[in-house]
């Protein structure tokens, strides 16, 4: 039986980035996780502890802040695509890097120029991959917490001796939005790109009227290949953040669609992809957001 050395990377994980820009009194906050990982031959440090083409993980959290230091940060795209170039072209033996970084938000206190306050637990995101002269982005967001008290119904599903949940016609519909969406090519104004897929994924889960979660799925990814030509691809991942009716008969009241028990588990989770039918190879895309 052979044994054999299969695919593998290595890099630092979670470095914490803050920095400050500052325009005279005014200041400008980034706050930032970023991951990196690379990818090459490198069979020695495995097979023999020969450490000879090893970019050590400090090395690389070092870069993340020098980079930092050394130019604005920007748009998370743009950083994780200088990163990713940098490891690539500055060592020979490396052949690929993947750079994800997630960005958490601050808004401005109302009449201050240096104070904050924590936006949520909204995340922007990018996952940056660099092989072989290429550069695919899929950027994304997580954890946008959505509701609406009506406009949505579900009924007409399979019964059997197992089913207990009764079929509505107006009920709460709130979930965790998770979206991830892959662009095609990279000069793209980010910043615009990412602003305007919120708008859209927002707006259309608050105007289509649902007969289920999967239905609203589809109607936001595809609202969102309509409009923005620089996406190729959506994948969308919502869990049902459900609200059941409570029963409020013992104590003689009518519950007319007024009090809801929210549950936070079990939950059910729908997902899936929406995507062009004549979108460029994906190439390495998606492997940004798994481990190889």
């Amino acid at each position: 039986m052979a044994i054999t050395l299969g695919p593998n990377q290595y890099g630092k994980a979670e470095v914490r980035l803050v920095t400050v820009r500052r325009e005279g009194a005014v200041h400008h906050l980034k706050d930032l996780t970023v991951s990196t990982s690379l990818r090459g031959d490198l069979a020695a440090t495995h097979l023999t502890g020969d450490n000879a083409d090893v970019v050590a993980t400090d090395t690389q959290k070092n870069t993340v802040y020098a980079f930092a230091k050394e130019s604005p940060v920007g748009e998370i795209e743009d950083f994780a695509l200088r990163l990713g170039r940098h490891f690539v072209d500055a060592f020979e033996h490396i052949s690929g890097a993947r750079v994800l970084i997630d960005e958490h938000g601050w808004n401005r206190i109302s009449g201050h120029e240096h104070a904050f306050s924590l936006a949520g637990s909204e995340k922007r995101t990018t996952a940056v991959t660099i092989q072989d002269g290429q550069a695919w982005v899929v950027s994304g967001l997580d954890d946008l917490v959505v509701l609406k008290s009506t406009g949505s119904e579900f009924h007409g599903f399979p019964r059997d001796e197992y089913t207990t949940l009764a079929e509505t016609n107006d009920r709460i519909l709130a979930t965790a939005v998770t979206a991830r969406w892959r662009y095609q090519g990279d000069g793209i104004d980010w910043a615009a790109s990412h602003a305007e897929v919120r708008r859209i994924l927002l707006e259309t889960f608050a105007d289509k009227h649902s007969l289920s979660l999967q239905q609203t799925l589809y109607a936001m990814g595809e609202a969102v290949l309509e409009e923005r030509e620089e996406v190729a691809e959506v994948r969308l991942s919502l869990p049902n953040k459900h609200h059941f009716l409570v029963d409020l008969s013992p104590f003689g009241l009518k519950n007319d669609n007024e009090v809801f028990h929210a549950a936070d588990r079990p939950y059910g989770l729908i997902e899936g992809v929406v995507l062009r039918d004549d979108a460029e190879d994906p190439g390495l895309a998606w492997h940004t957001l798994a481990s190889f």
